[in-house]
């Protein structure tokens, strides 16, 4: 097995209140900027128009937007089915004003920078806000039912000391990714949502593979040895985290730079979403599960 040459004996145990602390600020940190700043949500959450276009020339998702902002229209351009097509999905917020006309005009803006007779309208859609706030309402759902099924499963599989750990780290890692986005003023869509989720899958899978060593070395565990216990499986565990964080790094940094749009947007979210979630398996959820192994030494007797 691939293994990289670090030092196999860092004081992980020792520094995990300076982190702690660190993360604690970083949090601090992305709830001032939601409350300040305020998160960009997407037409799919607030409201809007989604326009299905054909263009009869190569051309980008960037490019398309870029034609919009000619116009003084602001949206968000995703691709549709076959890259040869030609096809977007352009969704704009909802105009103030009367919507046929603004939609006339965006597509007067993309007929401006690509020619009359190569943008096709071929549908539109109007996406009212009870509809988005209804959704916005299931997406927050469906990211705190994972949590709460994450933290059964994790109880479940190994004990309660080690739950609460895990869901705090995935919950700092979602609000890493969000705070991202906002202190850029990125969009807040429905791809964002599911970046989000994809988030909490990959980083709940590095705490578990930390939990197991630590479970493997269960019969060791007593409030004296614990400190050794947690920093062996730590950096028992280290060359195998890094590389497999790196691995998915790699490729969300090169998606974010070879695409755009939408899924540009995606490929933003999971850096940070990847980066925190290393970090927070290694640093937020293993001292968690020290702090309530002895603390709750009643646990241990049930």
């Amino acid at each position: 097995m691939l293994t990289l040459p670090i030092h196999r004996q860092l004081p992980f145990v020792r520094l995990q209140r300076y982190f702690f602390a660190l993360s604690l600020l970083a949090v601090v940190g992305v709830l001032i900027a939601i409350w300040k700043i305020g998160i960009n949500f997407g037409i799919d959450f607030v409201g809007g128009i989604k326009l299905t276009v054909a263009i009869a020339q190569e051309t980008t998702d960037g490019a398309v937007t870029e034609a919009l902002a000619n116009g003084a229209i602001e949206g968000s351009v995703q691709r549709l089915g076959n890259p040869a097509e030609h096809r977007f999905l352009v969704k704009l917020r909802q105009p103030e004003g009367d919507a046929t006309q603004f939609v006339d005009s965006a597509v007067a803006a993309l007929r401006a920078s690509f020619g009359a007779e190569a943008v096709v309208l071929e549908g539109q859609e109007a996406v009212g806000p009870r509809v988005g706030r209804e959704l916005l309402r299931k997406g927050q759902a469906a990211i705190l039912f994972t949590l709460i099924a994450l933290l059964i499963y994790v109880g479940f599989r190994f004990d309660f000391y080690f739950a609460p750990g895990a869901i705090v780290a995935l919950f700092h890692d979602v609000l890493i990714a969000t705070g991202a986005l906002v202190v850029v003023g990125r969009e807040f869509d429905l791809t964002i949502l599911a970046a989000l989720l994809t988030i909490v899958g990959f980083s709940i899978n590095d705490t578990i593979v930390i939990y197991d060593r630590i479970r493997e070395h269960g019969r060791e565990i007593t409030p004296e040895t614990i400190n050794t216990v947690v920093d062996r499986a730590l950096n028992d565990t280290l060359s195998r985290t890094i590389i497999t964080s790196l691995t998915v790094l790699f490729v969300v940094v090169i998606l974010y730079f070879a695409t755009d749009g939408v899924i540009q947007n995606f490929a933003y979210s999971f850096i940070f979403g990847v980066i925190a979630g290393t970090y927070s398996s290694l640093f937020i959820a293993t001292p968690i599960y020290l702090w309530l192994y002895r603390r709750f030494p009643q646990w241990r007797k049930a």
